[in-house]
């Protein structure tokens, strides 16, 4: 197998991952599932490609449709330089004529990976940030590091928050063996560790147990703040660190999400049929590829400087691949007083587009 680096210059080749900056391009190269596929082997029994974007690279493969249309397909060209099996009508198999080089990625993290930089391309300059200099630190930020995307609090939350709650928290500076929270105390801020590493602890009987040891990307705070009790823990750090700090109000208000609605395919067409207009918002070569017809497309990126041009009286179903980059277009759109609503599911689950033939 090539080295991580090796495969950089691959993926600026493929969609949508050409839109990716380079050193964004090296972490995912990082976590890349490359096989290498012998003729006759069946592509689909070591990979889903419901759940992953796979990639032909080299080779010829052959497809059979859920419309028993069938197609040989030739890695690194035409359609392989998309994932396979992601337009409709679907692949219900696939054999290899030749042998195959192939890269998979995990569908989720490619996709909050997507979301978090279209968004923080884009942030606003006045994000509160407390003692620490905010010149680029957003994007420097080892939150926004694919590690984090695919382990920390983040890819719990609501993505549409995660604009809005980064713009809301307040980062400081903690040192070593400095005490966070306690235990007993009023909860009011949740928290979320952006370097450094803490130990939470709980009185039992006359000592303290620890329950566990938490890193970059981790949080701690929100179940004291939902349940509206004292809190049930003391967070001490064990390293320096920096931390962001979001109020009791706006993390209520941000992760119960409630500007957003969520509507199946079935009412999103109807909708679309009375007037509603759709917008892709993903990246124009996933646009090109497999939009819904009628849509117009605006990348998530492009979202709060197009407000101004659309129509305060319309309505809009904002969709993408998976329903993450489209759930935070829709809570821009609302955030301005927009009516719009989010394709449940997005393409993947939502039903797929329909592309004219």
């Amino acid at each position: 197998m090539s080295e991580p680096n090796d495969l950089v210059e691959v993926l600026f080749r493929l969609q949508p991952l050409a839109s990716l900056p380079a050193d964004r391009a090296r972490e995912l190269a990082a976590l890349a599932r490359r096989q290498f596929l012998s003729r006759g082997s069946d592509l689909m029994a070591s990979h889903d490609l419901h759940r992953e974007s796979v990639y032909l690279l080299k080779g010829e493969l052959r497809l059979v449709y859920h419309d028993d249309a069938s197609d040989v397909v030739v890695g690194g060209s035409g359609v392989t330089l998309y994932p396979l099996g992601k337009q409709p009508p679907g692949v219900r198999n696939a054999r290899a004529i030749t042998d195959l080089d192939v890269i998979a990625f995990d569908d989720d993290l490619l996709d909050a990976m997507l979301t978090w930089d279209q968004l923080s391309s884009t942030a606003d300059e006045d994000l509160p940030v407390d003692t620490i200099e905010k010149t680029g630190w957003f994007t420097d930020s080892t939150l926004m590091r694919v590690q984090s995307l695919a382990r920390g609090v983040f890819p719990a939350l609501p993505q549409a928050a995660i604009d809005a709650l980064l713009k809301q928290a307040k980062r400081f500076r903690v040192g070593r063996g400095e005490t966070v929270v306690r235990e007993g105390d009023e909860a009011d801020y949740y928290y979320v560790i952006e370097v450094g590493r803490c130990r939470v602890t709980r009185r039992v009987g006359g000592g303290q147990i620890e329950l566990a040891e938490l890193g970059g990307g981790d949080a701690f705070g929100e179940d004291a703040l939902i349940e509206g009790t004292p809190r049930g823990a003391t967070v001490t750090m064990l390293s320096d660190g920096v931390l962001l700090r979001v109020s009791r109000d706006s993390f209520m208000q941000l992760l119960h999400d409630p500007l957003l609605q969520r509507i199946p395919r079935a009412v999103a067409d109807e909708r679309a049929r009375r007037g509603a207009v759709w917008i892709d918002v993903r990246f124009p070569a996933e646009y090109a590829f497999d939009k819904i017809p009628g849509a117009i497309n605006i990348p998530l990126n492009e979202i709060r400087n197009a407000t101004g041009s659309l129509d305060p009286a319309a309505e809009y179903i904002t969709y993408c691949q998976s329903g993450k980059r489209s759930s935070a277009a829709a809570f821009l759109l609302s955030q301005r007083g927009y009516k719009a609503y989010v394709l449940e599911g997005g393409l993947r689950r939502g039903g797929g587009a329909t592309v004219p033939g």
